[in-house]
């Protein structure tokens, strides 16, 4: 277990280390010159010069990459081009509303996917299992601003349930959180809970006919127990790794539904990042969900391992 998790754990530092790499070379890729692009209208040759200075383009190549990287020890990601603030104090001001609009979706993908595709798998062949199959293939077919809207029209703008757009914080009103995420969390849920649904299905169905689900089964055991201890607990390989993708997805920012609901999150924040040409705060944000994707997909591989020791061959 523990060369297993240092080979993991390699393998983390490598693929970060590609992922800076990647994210320092997006200013350097930008076509034309990226302040000029940035500065747009506001630009003057002393505008131009002060913020070239400030963002260390003027230096050679080596020696910003290596200002690059001892600031992100630091937690310096550097100077927005917009607004003059730190990067970092942007990025972090957004990242509990992504934390809890992805912890809700999660949550109700979960408790949606999980009974789903087990009762499809149960049933296989038979017409609930083809109801299941067909929403869960609707749900993935449809777009999800699509979804978001559709939510917003009939639980606020028809039923006036529920508040349209807007955050507020858990901390501060733990309902009025929870008024506020549904529509999002929803959303997002619904989507994951589709795709989670045909891997648990696929999953279960593998294990149920297994020789020692009907030994157990043979033996007089009750159905729930199982199902519980056999089935399921057979099961979490693929369902682990699908929701732990889901997961860093959400965690990642899902922009399309946060700007249609106005969350302020990490998405909506690379959204107007790129509607403004703000580089750093995109470079910022991007190297964050990368983050955010290696840390789960470790987490995930220690958890596999741990409920199933066949991975560590």
């Amino acid at each position: 277990m523990i060369r297993y998790a240092l080979n993991r754990i390699v393998q983390f530092i490598t693929v970060l280390f590609g992922v800076t790499l990647a994210v320092f070379a997006l200013v350097h890729l930008v076509p034309g010159d990226p302040i000029r692009v940035a500065l747009g209208t506001r630009y003057t040759p002393e505008s131009y010069e002060a913020l070239l200075a400030a963002s260390g383009l003027d230096r050679p190549l080596l020696t910003q990459y290596l200002d690059y990287i001892s600031g992100l020890f630091r937690g310096d990601f550097g100077i927005s081009f917009r607004s003059g603030e730190p990067v970092a104090d942007l990025i972090f001001d957004r990242l509990p509303a992504t934390v809890s609009l992805a912890t809700f979706g999660i949550a109700f993908a979960l408790v949606v996917a999980i009974p789903l595709g087990v009762i499809a798998a149960l049933r296989a062949g038979k017409a609930v299992d083809g109801v299941v199959r067909f929403v869960s293939q609707l749900g993935v077919s449809l777009p999800d601003f699509w979804t978001a809207m559709l939510l917003i029209l009939l639980l606020s703008a028809t039923w006036q349930l529920l508040p349209s757009s807007g955050y507020v914080p858990f901390g501060e009103d733990p309902l009025g959180w929870l008024e506020h995420v549904i529509i999002p969390g929803s959303t997002v849920g619904l989507i994951a809970a589709a795709i989670i649904t045909r891997y648990v299905r696929s999953a279960v169905l593998e294990i149920v006919n297994a020789d020692f689900v009907r030994t157990a089964r043979s033996k007089g055991i009750p159905f729930y127990r199982v199902l519980l201890s056999h089935i399921l607990k057979n099961s979490l390989t693929p369902i682990l790794t699908i929701a732990g993708v889901q997961f860093a997805t959400m965690l990642g920012g899902v922009i399309v539904v946060e700007v249609v609901t106005a969350w302020p999150g990490l998405g909506r924040l690379v959204f107007d990042s790129v509607a403004a040409r703000d580089y750093p705060v995109i470079q910022g944000a991007v190297l964050l969900i990368a983050l955010i994707f290696l840390v789960v997909n470790l987490i995930v591989d220690l958890l596999l391992a741990k409920v199933d020791p066949r991975v560590l061959r």
